[in-house]
């Protein structure tokens, strides 16, 4: 039992520190693997070798995919690109299906913006509408930001997605054949969410933009086309290179499946979205890709990330390194976790220190030395294991989490208000979204 109470004290200690005592997640991770390291007897000599090993082999392998994915999601932000999706999406569904609107807007939107942005970026857009259409602001608000975190936490090339696919080694293409899926089901709870429950608050919309200014910021977009582009193409390139490495060889052997596994490989796909993404913009100018422009404001964005991610694979090796995995295993099996095990510790460190990055990541890093020990050390455990982390990433949006200030805040809500429609609401989503993914394993596995 040593092993486990030191595991529960170290994610007890990064909980704590993250939010109790504000600690940086970089370093809260640091000391939770040493903590973990000294506490199991683990030679010092290993330990200090399996942190920077884990932190520069995890870095190695998402550090590119993660800057290349902000740089998309800063240009798709300040072109209007995200505008041109968000428009082109209501033409086609309906101007007076606002509610449905927004959660299809929103779960497209998320995927290469963060979902504190895209609320930022839409909210004038979705008081606008509602007040075309009559609702209560409170019906279309729970819509989009509900939206906003299913794609946020379950759809790479968000950052959460990506790195834990990495971290467990998981090939992307499966992650989203599971995610998409399950993804849409939960999507469609978070409408009737909206409709059904958050419909009975009346909130005037009282918009600050004009239908004037919603036609000027449309001239300045680039084409629906365009802004789609560098979300879709890198997707279907991901897609197209995991059906490409398939045991069956459907592309062969030769030069055409070279090239398809080379453009499928995530940092090639994610380079190549971000060169469409450069194409957003009415005019480039140089200052775009200065230290102070566009990408400097997106690579700084990304340091984060990138570090907590580098921390979190140091935390995964030295669990890894220490026998942690082997002692643990005995226990899972006669517990029987499985898939509910990285579910539920993402839950709960999502829930006590709010960022649903943070959280992933850290499960991430906890689960992928337990991946046999899950029963889901094969490639499509490691999908659903993906999966079922992302699903508990969304789990209870409260007030220690930013995207719950800026969505009760931007939307005239009490945090009374938040706290039974939007922490209430992403509890039942990720309860549902896990239960999705448990299903899935019982049938794929």
């Amino acid at each position: 039992m040593l092993p486990i109470s030191l595991l529960l004290v170290a994610v007890a200690f990064i909980v704590v520190a993250t939010t109790r005592f504000r600690l940086h997640p970089f370093l809260a991770l640091l000391a939770a693997a040493l903590i973990f390291g000294l506490g199991s007897g683990m030679p010092l000599p290993l330990l200090v070798s399996s942190l920077k090993e884990g932190f520069g082999g995890t870095i190695g392998n998402v550090g590119i995919i993660i800057i290349a994915g902000t740089v998309i999601g800063i240009f798709l932000e300040r072109s209007g690109g995200a505008y041109a999706i968000a428009e082109s999406i209501l033409k086609r569904i309906g101007h007076r299906r606002v509610p449905a609107s927004m959660s299809v807007i929103g779960y497209v939107t998320s995927i290469p913006v963060f979902a504190d942005s895209a609320f930022v970026i839409l909210a004038p857009l979705n008081r606008a509408l509602t007040r075309r259409a009559g609702l209560s602001l409170a019906t279309t608000s729970i819509a989009l930001c509900l939206a906003l975190m299913v794609s946020h936490t379950l759809i790479p090339p968000t950052p959460g997605p990506i790195v834990a696919a990495s971290v467990l080694g998981a090939d992307l293409g499966f992650v989203v054949a599971i995610a998409v899926p399950v993804s849409l089901i939960v999507l469609a709870f978070s409408w009737f969410w909206a409709t059904r429950v958050a419909s009975r608050l009346q909130i005037d919309p009282a918009p600050d933009i004009t239908e004037a200014d919603i036609a000027r910021r449309m001239a300045e977009a680039p084409s629906p086309a365009r802004a789609f582009l560098p979300i879709l193409a890198p997707l279907f390139l991901i897609m197209l290179g995991s059906v490409c490495r398939l045991p069956a060889r459907p592309f062969g052997e030769g030069s055409l499946a070279a090239a398809i596994e080379f453009i499928g490989d995530p940092v090639v796909a994610l380079l190549l979205g971000m060169l469409m993404a450069f194409a957003l913009p009415r005019k480039l100018d140089r200052e775009m890709f200065s230290q102070s422009g566009w990408i400097g404001e997106a690579i700084l964005g990304a340091a984060f990330i990138v570090l907590i991610t580098g921390a979190g694979g140091a935390f995964g090796r030295v669990l890894l390194n220490s026998g942690f995995a082997q002692e643990f295993g005995h226990t899972m099996s006669a517990w029987g976790l499985g898939l509910w095990l990285p579910f539920v510790i993402c839950a709960v460190i999502r829930a006590a220190q709010g960022s649903a990055t943070v959280a992933i990541i850290t499960t991430a890093g906890i689960i992928a030395p337990l991946l046999p020990a899950l029963g889901l050390d094969s490639e499509i455990g490691r999908a659903l294991a993906v999966v079922a982390i992302g699903s508990g990433g969304f789990f209870a949006s409260h007030a220690n989490d930013s995207f719950f200030w800026v969505v009760t805040q931007m939307s005239g809500m009490t945090p009374g208000d938040g706290y039974r429609l939007l922490t209430a609401g992403s509890s039942l989503m990720a309860i549902l979204s896990g239960m999705l993914v448990w299903g899935a394993g019982a049938f794929l596995l």
